[in-house]
């Protein structure tokens, strides 16, 4: 559909698109798109237009503001807008964008994660989100029936393009199945007196980096990843009534029966014992 407004260019499209409310509790939706040119003083200023925004500035630039955020977009980046938040976007110049409006359940959680990480306005090596985007714009132009599935993987592919191309993140393949080598053997050997530098021999690199290297690909320290996989060891163990907890201390690797309470409270909010309560009980009254 073409659309006639002042200061947008006759030739720009857009397309509305009401997802079924299955779709709404399930995926990436989208819920607007389109290609527009603007033309030099074009400005829209929004308190709240309830969804997220993506846009890929093909020429000139454009001024963006966004909740407590502001900067300049120029040809050749992304911008992602939290269209929840106050949000307003202009140009002298003019520029021309291809955009998309869409929300989901995860929408919120992946522009966090993606604005904490790159800010709102970026490049990307990856061609993945470029194509993924045209792709959703091409649906649009030629079918009647949208795809839902389909596009929701489309919009998956585009944040997780924006997750992946991180510049800070110095994982690469190799040391990524590094890392997760050893998590496995965390998981098979967490009974055991496991440190940061025996680990980090394990993988040939030096401490230092090898935590910010597990920290990046896991979301943990290797300390953390270490309790918490012995936590989860004591849950599966203290479902069991007739193992005492100084034994399933002692098979979790912890050193003391007084420090796997300490640790274990702190992680799950309540004693090894009141969990196993909580635990038993609740098998007791669940129906056969």
């Amino acid at each position: 559909m073409y659309i006639q407004e002042p200061l947008i260019a006759s030739g720009s499209e857009y397309y509305i698109y009401s997802p079924g409310r299955l779709a709404r509790s399930l995926y990436f939706c989208p819920l607007s798109a389109g290609c527009y040119s603007y033309s030099p003083g074009y400005a829209v200023s929004r308190n709240q237009f309830d969804s997220y925004l993506l846009m890929y500035i093909e020429e000139g630039r454009c001024e963006i503001e966004n909740g407590a955020f502001s900067g300049r977009g120029n040809a050749g980046e992304f911008v992602f807008l939290d269209c929840y938040q106050p949000h307003s976007y202009r140009s002298g110049d003019g520029w021309k964008a291809l955009w998309l409006h869409f929300d989901g359940p995860l929408a919120k959680t992946y522009f966090q994660e993606i604005s904490a990480r790159k800010g709102q306005i970026f490049s990307l090596s990856d061609p993945s989100a470029l194509l993924s985007l045209e792709k959703i714009l091409q649906f649009f132009r030629t079918s009647a029936f949208i795809p839902e599935p389909e596009v929701s993987r489309d919009i998956t592919t585009i944040l997780d393009a924006f997750l992946g191309s991180d510049e800070k993140k110095e994982s690469t393949g190799l040391n990524s199945a590094l890392i997760w080598k050893t998590a496995s053997y965390i998981s098979r050997h967490f009974h055991e007196n496991i440190s940061l530098e025996m680990l980090a021999s394990k993988a040939g690199l030096s401490p230092y980096y090898f935590l910010r290297l597990f920290a990046s690909e896991t979301g943990f320290t290797p300390h953390q990843y270490l309790i918490n996989t012995r936590i989860n060891a004591a849950k599966f163990l203290l479902r069991s009534p007739d193992i005492p907890v100084k034994d399933i201390s002692v098979r979790t690797g912890f050193t003391s029966e007084s420090t796997f309470c300490t640790c274990f409270k702190k992680n799950e909010g309540m004693t090894p014992g009141q969990y196993r309560s909580s635990v038993l009980n609740r098998q007791e009254s669940s129906p056969l």
